[in-house]
Protein backbone atom coordinates (compact mmCIF):
# COMPACT_ATOMS: atom_id res chain seq x y z
CA UNK A 1 0.00 0.00 0.00
CA UNK A 2 2.90 2.42 0.63
CA UNK A 3 0.77 4.91 2.72
CA UNK A 4 -1.04 5.95 -0.40
CA UNK A 5 -4.73 7.27 -0.42
CA UNK A 6 -6.55 5.57 -3.62
CA UNK A 7 -6.62 8.56 -5.40
CA UNK A 8 -3.06 8.49 -5.68
CA UNK A 9 -2.84 5.01 -6.69
CA UNK A 10 -4.73 4.81 -10.16
CA UNK A 11 -2.68 2.87 -12.34
CA UNK A 12 -4.56 4.72 -15.66
CA UNK A 13 -2.22 7.40 -14.14
CA UNK A 14 0.41 5.64 -15.99
CA UNK A 15 1.61 7.69 -19.06
CA UNK A 16 -0.19 6.22 -22.32
CA UNK A 17 -1.36 7.56 -25.56
CA UNK A 18 -4.89 8.46 -24.30
CA UNK A 19 -5.80 11.76 -24.58
CA UNK A 20 -8.25 13.88 -22.67
CA UNK A 21 -11.02 12.86 -24.70
CA UNK A 22 -10.81 8.81 -24.21
CA UNK A 23 -10.31 9.54 -20.84
CA UNK A 24 -14.39 10.22 -20.72
CA UNK A 25 -15.39 7.07 -23.13
CA UNK A 26 -17.38 4.53 -21.75
CA UNK A 27 -16.15 0.70 -21.62
CA UNK A 28 -17.86 0.36 -24.72
CA UNK A 29 -17.20 3.25 -26.05
CA UNK A 30 -15.55 4.04 -29.57
CA UNK A 31 -12.03 4.28 -27.38
CA UNK A 32 -12.40 1.52 -25.73
CA UNK A 33 -14.98 -0.81 -27.77
CA UNK A 34 -12.44 -3.22 -29.23
CA UNK A 35 -10.03 -3.85 -26.03
CA UNK A 36 -13.52 -4.62 -24.09
CA UNK A 37 -14.93 -6.61 -26.69
CA UNK A 38 -11.45 -8.34 -26.73
CA UNK A 39 -10.79 -9.16 -23.09
CA UNK A 40 -14.51 -9.79 -22.02
CA UNK A 41 -14.67 -13.06 -25.13
CA UNK A 42 -11.79 -14.62 -23.87
CA UNK A 43 -13.08 -14.62 -20.63
CA UNK A 44 -15.94 -15.50 -22.01
CA UNK A 45 -14.04 -18.44 -23.46
CA UNK A 46 -12.48 -19.10 -19.80
CA UNK A 47 -16.14 -19.19 -18.33
CA UNK A 48 -17.41 -21.82 -21.22
CA UNK A 49 -14.64 -24.45 -20.44
CA UNK A 50 -15.12 -23.70 -16.60
CA UNK A 51 -18.41 -24.81 -17.56
CA UNK A 52 -18.53 -27.10 -19.67
CA UNK A 53 -15.96 -28.74 -18.28
CA UNK A 54 -17.38 -29.08 -15.16
CA UNK A 55 -20.27 -30.79 -16.54
CA UNK A 56 -17.94 -33.46 -18.41
CA UNK A 57 -16.11 -34.36 -15.79
CA UNK A 58 -17.92 -37.01 -13.94
CA UNK A 59 -18.30 -38.61 -16.72
CA UNK A 60 -14.27 -38.23 -17.67
CA UNK A 61 -13.75 -39.76 -14.17
CA UNK A 62 -15.76 -42.60 -14.53
CA UNK A 63 -14.54 -43.37 -18.06
CA UNK A 64 -10.78 -43.38 -17.08
CA UNK A 65 -11.51 -44.95 -13.88
CA UNK A 66 -10.38 -42.24 -12.20
CA UNK A 67 -13.03 -41.56 -9.44
CA UNK A 68 -10.82 -41.57 -6.57
CA UNK A 69 -8.70 -38.60 -8.78
CA UNK A 70 -11.82 -36.40 -8.99
CA UNK A 71 -10.29 -33.79 -6.79
CA UNK A 72 -6.73 -34.07 -8.11
CA UNK A 73 -8.63 -33.36 -11.80
CA UNK A 74 -9.59 -29.62 -10.07
CA UNK A 75 -6.89 -28.75 -7.79
CA UNK A 76 -4.21 -29.78 -10.21
CA UNK A 77 -5.61 -27.04 -12.47
CA UNK A 78 -5.45 -24.53 -9.49
CA UNK A 79 -1.61 -25.79 -8.23
CA UNK A 80 0.03 -25.22 -11.43
CA UNK A 81 -1.82 -21.85 -11.97
CA UNK A 82 -0.12 -20.75 -8.50
CA UNK A 83 3.16 -20.54 -10.75
CA UNK A 84 1.59 -19.02 -13.85
CA UNK A 85 0.21 -16.05 -11.63
CA UNK A 86 3.47 -15.07 -9.92
CA UNK A 87 5.44 -15.16 -12.94
CA UNK A 88 2.73 -12.95 -15.12
CA UNK A 89 2.89 -10.33 -12.23
CA UNK A 90 6.91 -10.21 -12.94
CA UNK A 91 6.55 -10.67 -16.72
CA UNK A 92 3.86 -8.10 -17.03
CA UNK A 93 5.54 -5.33 -14.09
CA UNK A 94 8.28 -5.31 -16.28
CA UNK A 95 7.54 -6.33 -20.04
CA UNK A 96 3.64 -5.27 -20.52
CA UNK A 97 1.36 -7.97 -19.93
CA UNK A 98 1.16 -8.61 -23.78
CA UNK A 99 3.52 -11.62 -23.93
CA UNK A 100 2.43 -13.62 -20.59
CA UNK A 101 -1.54 -12.81 -21.99
CA UNK A 102 -0.63 -14.74 -25.41
CA UNK A 103 1.59 -17.51 -24.11
CA UNK A 104 -1.14 -18.16 -21.25
CA UNK A 105 -3.75 -18.89 -23.85
CA UNK A 106 -1.52 -21.20 -25.97
CA UNK A 107 -0.77 -22.93 -22.77
CA UNK A 108 -4.75 -23.29 -22.20
CA UNK A 109 -5.52 -24.47 -25.14
CA UNK A 110 -2.58 -26.97 -25.28
CA UNK A 111 -3.86 -28.35 -21.65
CA UNK A 112 -7.60 -28.46 -23.08
CA UNK A 113 -6.07 -31.11 -25.82
CA UNK A 114 -3.84 -32.89 -23.86
CA UNK A 115 -6.94 -33.61 -21.24
CA UNK A 116 -9.06 -33.86 -24.56
CA UNK A 117 -6.35 -36.89 -26.26
CA UNK A 118 -5.73 -38.49 -22.51
CA UNK A 119 -5.78 -42.42 -21.88
CA UNK A 120 -5.25 -42.62 -18.31
CA UNK A 121 -6.57 -40.29 -15.58
CA UNK A 122 -3.06 -39.39 -14.71
CA UNK A 123 -2.75 -38.34 -18.52
CA UNK A 124 -5.56 -36.53 -17.78
CA UNK A 125 -5.12 -34.26 -14.34
CA UNK A 126 -1.42 -33.05 -16.28
CA UNK A 127 -3.72 -31.41 -19.25
CA UNK A 128 -5.48 -29.97 -16.61
CA UNK A 129 -1.77 -28.84 -14.96
CA UNK A 130 -0.82 -27.60 -18.48
CA UNK A 131 -4.12 -25.80 -18.47
CA UNK A 132 -3.83 -24.30 -15.16
CA UNK A 133 -0.25 -22.61 -16.02
CA UNK A 134 -1.57 -20.97 -18.90
CA UNK A 135 -4.52 -19.85 -16.99
CA UNK A 136 -2.58 -18.66 -14.09
CA UNK A 137 -0.87 -16.16 -16.53
CA UNK A 138 -4.06 -15.01 -18.60
CA UNK A 139 -6.05 -14.27 -15.67
CA UNK A 140 -2.85 -11.61 -14.00
CA UNK A 141 -2.05 -10.66 -17.49
CA UNK A 142 -6.22 -9.55 -17.90
CA UNK A 143 -5.57 -7.27 -14.56
CA UNK A 144 -2.73 -5.76 -15.50
CA UNK A 145 -4.48 -4.92 -18.55
CA UNK A 146 -7.38 -3.37 -16.69
CA UNK A 147 -5.39 -1.64 -14.11
CA UNK A 148 -3.25 0.23 -17.08
CA UNK A 149 -5.82 0.63 -19.57
CA UNK A 150 -8.89 2.03 -17.77
CA UNK A 151 -9.44 4.81 -15.56
CA UNK A 152 -10.33 4.08 -12.13
CA UNK A 153 -14.29 5.24 -12.40
CA UNK A 154 -14.38 2.69 -15.28
CA UNK A 155 -12.97 -0.27 -13.66
CA UNK A 156 -15.94 -1.71 -11.82
CA UNK A 157 -17.91 -2.22 -15.06
CA UNK A 158 -15.12 -4.02 -17.01
CA UNK A 159 -14.81 -6.25 -14.08
CA UNK A 160 -18.98 -6.49 -14.03
CA UNK A 161 -18.43 -6.99 -18.05
CA UNK A 162 -16.09 -9.77 -17.32
CA UNK A 163 -18.90 -11.47 -14.52
CA UNK A 164 -21.59 -10.94 -17.22
CA UNK A 165 -19.31 -12.86 -19.56
CA UNK A 166 -20.43 -15.86 -17.78
CA UNK A 167 -24.18 -15.96 -18.07
CA UNK A 168 -24.24 -17.21 -21.63
CA UNK A 169 -21.44 -19.83 -21.24
CA UNK A 170 -23.65 -21.13 -17.55
CA UNK A 171 -26.86 -21.46 -19.62
CA UNK A 172 -25.57 -22.98 -22.75
CA UNK A 173 -22.40 -24.18 -21.23
CA UNK A 174 -23.60 -27.24 -19.38
CA UNK A 175 -26.73 -28.02 -21.64
CA UNK A 176 -24.11 -28.06 -24.60
CA UNK A 177 -21.34 -30.06 -22.48
CA UNK A 178 -24.03 -32.41 -21.70
CA UNK A 179 -25.49 -33.06 -25.08
CA UNK A 180 -21.61 -33.58 -26.50
CA UNK A 181 -20.83 -35.60 -23.71
CA UNK A 182 -24.17 -38.40 -24.21
CA UNK A 183 -23.66 -38.01 -27.80
CA UNK A 184 -20.31 -37.69 -29.02
CA UNK A 185 -18.21 -38.48 -25.87
CA UNK A 186 -16.82 -36.08 -22.84
CA UNK A 187 -13.04 -35.77 -25.29
CA UNK A 188 -14.67 -32.91 -27.70
CA UNK A 189 -16.01 -31.01 -24.84
CA UNK A 190 -12.66 -30.38 -24.37
CA UNK A 191 -10.60 -30.57 -28.02
CA UNK A 192 -13.25 -28.28 -29.29
CA UNK A 193 -12.84 -25.10 -27.20
CA UNK A 194 -8.85 -23.72 -28.36
CA UNK A 195 -10.18 -22.94 -31.99
CA UNK A 196 -12.44 -20.65 -30.97
CA UNK A 197 -9.46 -17.93 -28.90
CA UNK A 198 -8.69 -16.60 -32.37
CA UNK A 199 -11.26 -13.76 -32.77
CA UNK A 200 -10.77 -12.20 -29.16
CA UNK A 201 -7.01 -12.17 -29.60
CA UNK A 202 -6.79 -10.58 -33.24
CA UNK A 203 -9.70 -8.27 -31.58
CA UNK A 204 -7.71 -7.33 -28.30
CA UNK A 205 -3.70 -7.41 -28.91
CA UNK A 206 -3.85 -4.26 -30.96
CA UNK A 207 -5.45 -2.28 -28.22
CA UNK A 208 -3.33 -4.07 -25.68
CA UNK A 209 0.28 -3.31 -27.16
CA UNK A 210 -1.20 0.36 -27.74
CA UNK A 211 -2.25 0.68 -24.05
CA UNK A 212 -0.71 -1.54 -22.24
CA UNK A 213 2.70 -2.38 -23.41
CA UNK A 214 6.24 -1.71 -22.20
CA UNK A 215 7.12 -1.68 -18.39
CA UNK A 216 5.61 0.29 -15.81
CA UNK A 217 7.25 3.54 -14.43
CA UNK A 218 9.06 2.14 -11.67
CA UNK A 219 10.30 -1.03 -13.56
CA UNK A 220 12.80 -0.78 -15.85
CA UNK A 221 11.78 -1.61 -19.66
CA UNK A 222 13.35 -5.48 -20.26
CA UNK A 223 13.96 -5.85 -16.37
CA UNK A 224 14.73 -9.30 -15.44
CA UNK A 225 12.85 -10.95 -13.38
CA UNK A 226 12.95 -11.13 -9.40
CA UNK A 227 14.71 -14.80 -8.87
CA UNK A 228 13.75 -14.83 -5.19
CA UNK A 229 9.86 -14.71 -6.56
CA UNK A 230 10.18 -17.22 -9.09
CA UNK A 231 11.82 -19.60 -6.51
CA UNK A 232 9.04 -18.93 -3.94
CA UNK A 233 6.05 -19.23 -6.90
CA UNK A 234 8.21 -23.20 -7.85
CA UNK A 235 8.05 -23.34 -3.97
CA UNK A 236 4.19 -22.57 -3.34
CA UNK A 237 3.24 -25.19 -6.48
CA UNK A 238 5.30 -27.86 -5.87
CA UNK A 239 3.81 -27.58 -1.90
CA UNK A 240 0.36 -27.56 -2.98
CA UNK A 241 0.90 -30.43 -5.26
CA UNK A 242 2.41 -32.59 -2.34
CA UNK A 243 -0.06 -31.37 0.15
CA UNK A 244 -2.74 -32.34 -2.55
CA UNK A 245 -1.13 -35.99 -2.77
CA UNK A 246 -0.98 -36.71 0.53
CA UNK A 247 -4.48 -35.71 1.10
CA UNK A 248 -5.67 -38.33 -1.69
CA UNK A 249 -3.07 -40.94 -0.40
CA UNK A 250 -4.46 -42.01 3.04
CA UNK A 251 -1.64 -43.71 4.16
CA UNK A 252 1.49 -42.90 7.05
CA UNK A 253 3.50 -43.15 4.63
CA UNK A 254 1.55 -39.74 3.00
CA UNK A 255 2.44 -38.15 6.41
CA UNK A 256 6.12 -37.08 4.11
CA UNK A 257 4.82 -35.75 1.70
CA UNK A 258 2.54 -33.62 3.47
CA UNK A 259 5.43 -32.34 5.55
CA UNK A 260 7.47 -31.71 2.45
CA UNK A 261 4.87 -29.85 1.34
CA UNK A 262 4.45 -27.60 4.28
CA UNK A 263 7.60 -26.82 4.35
CA UNK A 264 8.01 -25.59 0.64
CA UNK A 265 4.60 -23.39 1.00
CA UNK A 266 4.66 -21.91 4.63
CA UNK A 267 7.41 -19.80 3.59
CA UNK A 268 6.49 -19.28 -0.22
CA UNK A 269 2.74 -17.91 0.97
CA UNK A 270 4.37 -15.33 3.65
CA UNK A 271 7.00 -14.80 0.92
CA UNK A 272 4.43 -14.02 -2.10
CA UNK A 273 1.22 -12.55 -0.17
CA UNK A 274 0.73 -8.92 1.58
CA UNK A 275 2.02 -9.14 5.39
CA UNK A 276 -0.44 -9.82 7.73
CA UNK A 277 -2.24 -11.37 4.92
CA UNK A 278 -3.05 -14.54 7.59
CA UNK A 279 -3.79 -12.72 10.20
CA UNK A 280 -6.62 -9.99 8.24
CA UNK A 281 -4.17 -7.32 9.01
CA UNK A 282 -6.42 -4.48 7.40
CA UNK A 283 -6.54 -3.04 4.08
CA UNK A 284 -4.76 -4.90 1.47
CA UNK A 285 -3.52 -8.33 3.53
CA UNK A 286 -7.23 -8.73 4.25
CA UNK A 287 -8.13 -8.37 0.82
CA UNK A 288 -6.15 -10.65 -0.36
CA UNK A 289 -7.27 -12.95 2.32
CA UNK A 290 -11.00 -12.87 1.43
CA UNK A 291 -10.68 -13.38 -2.06
CA UNK A 292 -9.07 -16.47 -0.80
CA UNK A 293 -12.06 -17.74 1.50
CA UNK A 294 -14.12 -16.87 -0.80
CA UNK A 295 -13.19 -18.40 -4.02
CA UNK A 296 -11.33 -21.52 -2.05
CA UNK A 297 -14.52 -22.11 -0.39
CA UNK A 298 -16.91 -21.50 -3.17
CA UNK A 299 -15.36 -23.75 -5.65
CA UNK A 300 -14.43 -26.56 -3.50
CA UNK A 301 -18.08 -26.89 -2.86
CA UNK A 302 -19.02 -26.47 -6.18
CA UNK A 303 -17.02 -29.26 -8.22
CA UNK A 304 -18.66 -32.00 -5.74
CA UNK A 305 -22.14 -30.54 -7.04
CA UNK A 306 -22.42 -32.57 -10.50
CA UNK A 307 -20.86 -35.84 -9.18
CA UNK A 308 -23.12 -35.32 -5.89
CA UNK A 309 -26.47 -34.95 -8.23
CA UNK A 310 -25.26 -37.73 -11.03
CA UNK A 311 -24.62 -40.24 -7.98
CA UNK A 312 -26.58 -39.53 -5.62
CA UNK A 313 -29.66 -38.61 -7.05
CA UNK A 314 -29.56 -40.32 -10.45
CA UNK A 315 -29.93 -37.13 -12.68
CA UNK A 316 -28.03 -37.00 -16.29
CA UNK A 317 -24.63 -34.85 -16.79
CA UNK A 318 -26.43 -32.33 -18.56
CA UNK A 319 -29.05 -32.47 -15.84
CA UNK A 320 -26.52 -31.92 -13.33
CA UNK A 321 -24.35 -28.99 -14.72
CA UNK A 322 -27.78 -27.47 -15.45
CA UNK A 323 -28.64 -27.02 -11.94
CA UNK A 324 -25.49 -25.09 -11.85
CA UNK A 325 -26.93 -22.65 -14.62
CA UNK A 326 -29.07 -19.94 -13.20
CA UNK A 327 -25.59 -18.86 -10.72
CA UNK A 328 -24.20 -17.31 -14.46
CA UNK A 329 -26.78 -14.64 -14.52
CA UNK A 330 -27.25 -14.19 -10.59
CA UNK A 331 -23.71 -13.89 -10.56
CA UNK A 332 -23.28 -11.11 -13.16
CA UNK A 333 -26.28 -9.44 -11.19
CA UNK A 334 -24.04 -9.27 -8.06
CA UNK A 335 -21.62 -8.00 -9.84
CA UNK A 336 -23.39 -5.18 -11.54
CA UNK A 337 -25.00 -3.87 -8.41
CA UNK A 338 -21.57 -3.56 -7.14
CA UNK A 339 -20.72 -1.43 -9.75
CA UNK A 340 -22.89 1.55 -9.29
CA UNK A 341 -21.78 4.28 -8.23
CA UNK A 342 -24.21 4.89 -5.74
CA UNK A 343 -23.44 1.81 -3.77
CA UNK A 344 -19.68 2.66 -3.61
CA UNK A 345 -20.42 3.98 0.12
CA UNK A 346 -21.82 1.00 0.69
CA UNK A 347 -19.20 -1.87 -0.77
CA UNK A 348 -17.96 -3.37 2.13
CA UNK A 349 -21.58 -3.90 3.54
CA UNK A 350 -22.29 -5.35 0.00
CA UNK A 351 -19.69 -7.82 0.48
CA UNK A 352 -20.96 -8.77 3.79
CA UNK A 353 -23.85 -9.30 2.73
CA UNK A 354 -22.08 -11.89 -0.15
CA UNK A 355 -20.15 -13.91 2.20
CA UNK A 356 -23.69 -14.39 4.12
CA UNK A 357 -25.04 -16.03 1.08
CA UNK A 358 -22.17 -17.90 -0.18
CA UNK A 359 -22.36 -19.63 3.15
CA UNK A 360 -25.79 -20.39 3.33
CA UNK A 361 -25.92 -21.93 -0.34
CA UNK A 362 -23.25 -24.11 0.67
CA UNK A 363 -24.55 -25.11 3.98
CA UNK A 364 -28.16 -26.05 1.72
CA UNK A 365 -26.69 -27.64 -1.03
CA UNK A 366 -26.42 -31.09 1.09
CA UNK A 367 -29.82 -31.21 2.20
CA UNK A 368 -30.64 -33.04 -1.53
CA UNK A 369 -28.86 -35.75 0.19
CA UNK A 370 -32.28 -36.08 2.07
CA UNK A 371 -34.42 -37.80 -0.66
CA UNK A 372 -37.55 -36.05 -0.15
CA UNK A 373 -35.56 -32.87 -0.78
CA UNK A 374 -36.44 -32.19 -4.45
CA UNK A 375 -33.41 -32.01 -6.74
CA UNK A 376 -33.81 -28.23 -7.41
CA UNK A 377 -32.99 -27.09 -4.20
CA UNK A 378 -29.47 -26.89 -5.32
CA UNK A 379 -30.08 -24.67 -8.10
CA UNK A 380 -32.15 -22.16 -6.14
CA UNK A 381 -29.22 -21.93 -3.68
CA UNK A 382 -26.81 -21.77 -5.59
CA UNK A 383 -28.42 -19.15 -7.78
CA UNK A 384 -28.50 -16.94 -4.29
CA UNK A 385 -24.64 -17.75 -3.49
CA UNK A 386 -23.70 -16.99 -7.13
CA UNK A 387 -25.22 -13.47 -6.57
CA UNK A 388 -22.78 -13.38 -3.42
CA UNK A 389 -20.39 -13.80 -5.34
CA UNK A 390 -21.07 -11.74 -7.68
CA UNK A 391 -21.11 -8.84 -4.98
CA UNK A 392 -17.70 -10.12 -3.75
CA UNK A 393 -15.08 -10.89 -6.40
CA UNK A 394 -15.76 -8.43 -8.50
CA UNK A 395 -15.11 -6.03 -5.66
CA UNK A 396 -12.26 -7.21 -4.32
CA UNK A 397 -11.13 -6.65 -7.42
CA UNK A 398 -11.67 -3.16 -7.26
CA UNK A 399 -10.46 -2.20 -4.04
CA UNK A 400 -7.20 -4.37 -4.82
CA UNK A 401 -6.45 -2.01 -7.84
CA UNK A 402 -7.20 1.43 -5.79
CA UNK A 403 -4.74 0.03 -2.76
CA UNK A 404 -1.78 -0.69 -5.38
CA UNK A 405 0.50 1.84 -6.92
CA UNK A 406 1.33 1.50 -10.37
CA UNK A 407 4.21 -0.37 -10.25
CA UNK A 408 2.96 -2.52 -8.16
CA UNK A 409 -0.58 -3.45 -10.00
CA UNK A 410 1.04 -6.99 -11.32
CA UNK A 411 2.72 -8.13 -7.89
CA UNK A 412 -0.67 -7.15 -6.19
CA UNK A 413 -2.90 -8.79 -8.94
CA UNK A 414 -0.30 -11.83 -9.05
CA UNK A 415 -0.83 -11.71 -5.12
CA UNK A 416 -4.91 -11.65 -5.17
CA UNK A 417 -4.77 -14.53 -7.80
CA UNK A 418 -2.39 -16.86 -5.98
CA UNK A 419 -4.68 -16.38 -2.76
CA UNK A 420 -8.04 -17.23 -5.12
CA UNK A 421 -5.76 -20.27 -6.44
CA UNK A 422 -3.93 -21.69 -3.08
CA UNK A 423 -7.21 -21.92 -1.20
CA UNK A 424 -8.79 -23.52 -3.96
CA UNK A 425 -6.12 -26.09 -3.87
CA UNK A 426 -5.58 -26.69 -0.45
CA UNK A 427 -9.59 -26.45 0.62
CA UNK A 428 -10.15 -28.71 -2.57
CA UNK A 429 -7.39 -30.73 -0.95
CA UNK A 430 -8.89 -31.13 2.63
CA UNK A 431 -12.45 -31.56 1.22
CA UNK A 432 -11.17 -34.56 -1.16
CA UNK A 433 -9.49 -35.77 1.86
CA UNK A 434 -13.03 -36.05 3.97
CA UNK A 435 -14.51 -37.25 0.68
CA UNK A 436 -12.23 -40.50 0.26
CA UNK A 437 -11.73 -41.14 4.05
CA UNK A 438 -15.57 -41.48 3.81
CA UNK A 439 -15.84 -43.68 0.83
CA UNK A 440 -16.59 -41.23 -1.98
CA UNK A 441 -14.10 -42.63 -4.29
CA UNK A 442 -15.96 -45.36 -4.33
CA UNK A 443 -19.44 -43.80 -5.02
CA UNK A 444 -21.43 -44.97 -7.79
CA UNK A 445 -24.90 -44.43 -9.73
CA UNK A 446 -27.84 -43.93 -7.39
CA UNK A 447 -29.53 -47.08 -8.32
CA UNK A 448 -26.94 -48.68 -6.61
CA UNK A 449 -27.49 -47.74 -3.28
CA UNK A 450 -26.16 -50.89 -1.43
CA UNK A 451 -22.76 -50.96 -2.70
CA UNK A 452 -21.67 -47.51 -3.43
CA UNK A 453 -24.26 -44.76 -1.73
CA UNK A 454 -21.98 -42.35 0.37
CA UNK A 455 -23.95 -39.70 1.12
CA UNK A 456 -21.76 -38.55 4.44
CA UNK A 457 -18.77 -38.25 2.31
CA UNK A 458 -20.23 -34.96 0.05
CA UNK A 459 -21.87 -33.53 3.58
CA UNK A 460 -18.39 -33.72 4.86
CA UNK A 461 -17.30 -31.28 1.84
CA UNK A 462 -20.19 -29.12 2.23
CA UNK A 463 -20.41 -28.46 5.56
CA UNK A 464 -16.85 -27.27 6.29
CA UNK A 465 -17.02 -25.07 3.25
CA UNK A 466 -19.85 -23.13 4.50
CA UNK A 467 -17.97 -22.59 7.50
CA UNK A 468 -15.09 -21.06 5.85
CA UNK A 469 -17.52 -18.84 3.74
CA UNK A 470 -18.91 -17.69 7.52
CA UNK A 471 -15.48 -16.89 7.96
CA UNK A 472 -15.09 -14.52 5.00
CA UNK A 473 -18.09 -12.70 6.28
CA UNK A 474 -15.57 -11.36 9.32
CA UNK A 475 -13.02 -10.63 6.81
CA UNK A 476 -14.99 -7.85 5.33
CA UNK A 477 -15.09 -5.92 8.06
CA UNK A 478 -11.27 -5.46 7.93
CA UNK A 479 -11.27 -4.43 4.65
CA UNK A 480 -10.44 -0.56 4.73
CA UNK A 481 -7.62 0.87 7.30
CA UNK A 482 -9.13 3.09 10.55
CA UNK A 483 -9.61 6.09 10.08
CA UNK A 484 -8.13 7.64 12.66
CA UNK A 485 -9.25 9.17 15.82
CA UNK A 486 -9.71 13.54 16.08
CA UNK A 487 -7.21 14.59 18.80
CA UNK A 488 -9.06 16.12 21.37
CA UNK A 489 -9.24 19.91 22.06
CA UNK A 490 -8.24 21.10 24.94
Amino acid sequence: MNGLEPADTDVADTPDLRSDGERDERVLGRSYRALSVGIVSVVLLIAFEATAVGTAMPVAARELDGVSLYAFAFSGYFTTSLFGMVLAGQWSDRRGPLGALTTGIAAFAAGLLLAGTASAMWLFVVGRAVQGLGGGLVIVALYVVVGRAYPERLRPSIMAAFAASWVVPSVVGPLAAGTVTEHLGWRWVFVGIPVLVVFPLALALPQIRRRASGAVDGCAEGASFDRRRIRLALGISLGAGLLQYAAQDLRWLSLLPAAAGAALLVPAVLGLLPRGTWRAARGLPSVVLLRGVAAGSFIAAESFVPLMLVTQRGLSPTLAGFSLAAGGGTWALGSWVQSRARLEPYRERLMTLGMILVAAAIAVAPSVLIDSVPAWTVAVAWGFGCFGMGLVISSTSVLLLQLSAPEEAGTNSAALQISDGLCNVLLLAAGGTAFAALGGGTATHATTQASGSHPAAFAAVFLPMAGVALMGAWVTTRLRAREPRPLAVG
